[in-house]
């Protein structure tokens, strides 16, 4: 568990460093997917905010971590790798037929609750999770990782309907706000501004921050698990899409692609310089 921001900065640093390498490996992979949300995942992770035992993933009380925006699955496995869920050596085979981590997120990782690759689905198995822990009288926490662009989908509009009407105060939503989906700007495909109004009108607290920041990130968690508020929590977390690389950040064309070439040296390079 790592306290020290400072620490967690190092921390994404490093990760986000594995992520590029493994995708330049691969020829494949969600970079930009991933790096917009890595100071989400390691607060999660390494800053003491989720119950998770990596020597047994299947803990009944582990708190539940969603990641519905499935793309990014190489920042999620790295760090499933890194805190022990599994060994790193299977990282070097991300991507190929033969290797046990796909360009997908899929739950037979050991870490992974939910397989997510058509989009729009992880918040309703999250409300589902939370309204469950609620009837067993357990108190785990669900989170759900969301993209923006997958808050196109009536899918999302019905699981916030559905958490809302439920009052689930154990349901913490964060979406990933970088204003990008697979092949556009959010707001040139289907507007979704104003998002907080939208999500407190469906019943949940919203709060807005830099996704970037740790200090924001954990304000926006303060007292999380003993809110009384009778709501479901939603945090947007405003992003940059391929944050710490320049010729990728905020580019639709590097939804999808690993660099090559010169790219992936000028990427290489500048992402290890992301943090200074």
């Amino acid at each position: 568990m790592l306290k020290d921001f400072r620490k967690l900065e190092d921390k994404a640093h490093y990760i986000c460093n594995q992520v590029l390498d493994m995708c330049i490996k691969a020829g494949t992979g969600h970079v930009t997917s991933s790096l917009s949300c890595a100071e989400i995942l390691v607060a999660l992770y390494y800053g003491g905010i989720l119950n998770y035992d990596a020597s047994n993933p299947e803990w009944c009380d582990r708190d539940r971590f969603v990641l519905s925006k499935g793309q990014a699955s190489p920042i999620l496995y790295t760090i499933l790798a890194d805190v022990g869920f599994f060994p790193k050596t299977k990282l070097a085979k991300f991507g190929q037929a033969n290797g046990a981590v796909g360009v997908h997120m899929q739950c037979d990782v050991a870490g992974v609750e939910i397989t997510a690759g058509s989009l729009g689905h992880g918040l309703g198995i999250g409300a589902g999770m939370a309204l469950a822990a609620r009837m067993d009288r357990k108190h785990y926490l669900t989170f759900v990782l969301l993209g923006d662009g997958e808050c196109h989908e009536g899918s999302i509009w019905e699981s916030a309907m559905f958490a809302g009407h439920h009052q689930l105060n154990n349901l913490i939503t964060i979406v990933d706000r970088n204003w990008l989906c697979a092949t556009d700007f959010t707001e040139n495909c289907v507007r979704l501004d104003p998002m907080d109004e939208k999500w407190k009108a469906f019943g949940f607290e919203v709060v807005s921050i830099n996704g970037h920041s740790f200090q924001e990130i954990f304000s926006a968690l303060d007292g999380f698990r003993s809110r009384r508020l009778h709501k479901p929590l939603m945090i947007i977390a405003n992003t940059v899409k391929g944050k710490g690389i320049s010729f990728m950040e905020d580019q639709p064309l590097w939804h999808s692609v690993a660099p090559k070439g010169k790219d992936a040296k000028r990427a290489k390079i500048e992402l290890s310089k992301r943090g200074e």
